[in-house]
């Protein structure tokens, strides 16, 4: 166990002794030691108890709050970690600094670099699939030089704004034939839409991406920092900045891979999804909802080699390795910072 995911309308989130509890309707849900847990998410209304709440904060539990169809609320979070010279190293690089041109080119560079493998696997397990002038979008967005790809604007350009322009065009280009990787017919997805999603596909996405924002976000209070400055985000009121860029490597590796594998494999269908009559906006149902939390659970729980580590972890332990990593790289006790990328 790793996260909790409170779906139950109206439930009631209880501790006794050493456990927590989760109570709909009269009936025990869940019954498991708090020691097993590093985090809550409630969807939708529950009551908390203050023996709960005084618990996760001792523990150092994040207690984040969604609505039913995963749009952010906020979040109960324990006293930020003592350790200061993170922190200030962290606002030392605020600006078109080195450091902060150093992360931007990582966080653009990892994201698109993990794109770009994810058709090439796509290309690979489905021969009669031809994705290769998206890829090659996504190469020259990389490495600049068309026939020798020797240049690299990635490596090369020094303002963040048009690194922001580089993951633009990357992004547009996956995104561009994203309809391709997925095998289902009656499955569509024609262009990225958020507010609201208005179609199943990225109802799933949004979903799947507030979910790995609560995750990345948990792992950065660990370390230290003030997830809501940032330097590929733009600062702005209530947006924790530095948790989208640390998500940027991870988007394809977990989110976008979790969605594909739940629709090409069919344990998802269309019967899984409703629409609101006023707004068009598409929502999982409460079984679409929990097969979507299993899978997503199912994935930060699977090992790979951690390309620097050298060791085997978890993808929900590599959410605090690339802030650990982060964090040592604004402090010089690294050159570089590296972003999580997997073939």
């Amino acid at each position: 166990m790793g996260t909790v995911y409170v779906t139950q309308a109206d439930a009631f989130i209880g501790k006794v002794d050493e456990r927590l509890t989760v109570k709909a309707e009269q009936k025990t849900i869940l019954d498991i030691p708090l020691i097993k847990i590093e985090g809550i998410v409630v969807l939708g209304r529950a009551t908390i108890s203050p023996a709960v709440v005084s618990e996760l904060l001792e523990r150092h539990i994040c207690l984040t709050f969604l609505t039913q169809n995963g749009r952010y609320l906020g979040r109960l979070e324990p006293e930020v970690t003592k350790n200061i010279f993170v922190r200030k190293a962290q606002w030392q690089a605020v600006g078109e600094s080195q450091p902060a041109i150093h992360l931007v080119r990582g966080f653009v560079r990892g994201k698109l670099k993990n794109y770009r493998h994810s058709l090439l696997r796509t290309q690979r397990e489905h021969p009669d699939t031809d994705l290769n002038n998206n890829i090659t979008r996504l190469e020259n967005a990389m490495s600049g030089d068309k026939p020798l790809r020797v240049y690299a604007p990635i490596e090369k350009t020094s303002s963040i704004d048009s690194l922001r322009g580089l993951e633009g065009a990357g992004s547009a280009a996956y995104f561009g034939c994203f309809q391709q990787l997925i095998k289902t017919p009656e499955f569509k997805f024609e262009a990225r839409r958020r507010r609201p999603p208005t179609d199943p596909v990225n109802a799933l996405l949004s979903f799947g991406y507030s979910l790995l924002r609560h995750d990345v976000q948990s792992a950065l209070n660990i370390v230290g920092f003030d997830p809501y400055l940032g330097y590929l985000h733009v600062e702005r009121y209530g947006r924790p900045s530095l948790a989208l860029d640390l998500m940027e490597e991870f988007r394809p590796l977990i989110v976008d891979a979790v969605v594909l594998s739940l629709i090409n494999k069919r344990s998802l269908t269309l019967t899984d999804f409703t629409t609101e009559p006023l707004s068009a906006a598409v929502n999982l149902t409460k079984e679409g909802l929990h097969t979507f939390l299993r899978a997503y659970e199912q994935k930060k729980q699977s090992e790979f080699k951690h390309p620097v580590m050298g060791n085997k972890c978890t993808y929900q332990k590599s959410f605090e390795i690339q802030a650990r990593l982060l964090s040592k790289y604004l402090m010089n006790e690294i050159d570089k910072y590296p972003p999580l990328v997997l073939k």
